[in-house]
């Protein structure tokens, strides 16, 4: 690409119905593609990315599939719990040294 080139953004909706194209219509990916004035191996991606996630697939900039999220989420829950378990750890070693 040159300077003045700008990379293009498609819509979730716009990859799922060329995908649905070449899929459930059936039509070839090169004539699909130049019918959306898309690259062929662009449209081969969007359809191997669309079988491999099914309705996860084309998430968007910054958001994630609901497992990943989830991972997330839980490796979050769990640093928490690890601090909340050292302060406690913590916190009976004071008290059981005041007690002798």
């Amino acid at each position: 690409m040159t300077g003045k080139e700008r990379r293009r953004n498609f819509s979730r909706a716009f990859k799922v119905e060329a995908v649905r194209l070449v899929t459930e219509e059936k039509g070839k990916v090169a004539q699909v593609a130049r019918e959306l004035g898309i690259q062929p191996n662009l449209l081969h991606r969007w359809k191997r990315q669309f079988a491999e996630d099914g309705g996860n697939a084309f998430v968007g900039k910054g958001h994630l599939v609901p497992e990943q999220e989830e991972l997330r989420r839980l490796r979050y829950e769990n640093a928490d719990l690890r601090e909340e378990r050292d302060i406690l750890k913590k916190a009976i070693a004071v008290f059981s040294k005041r007690s002798r």
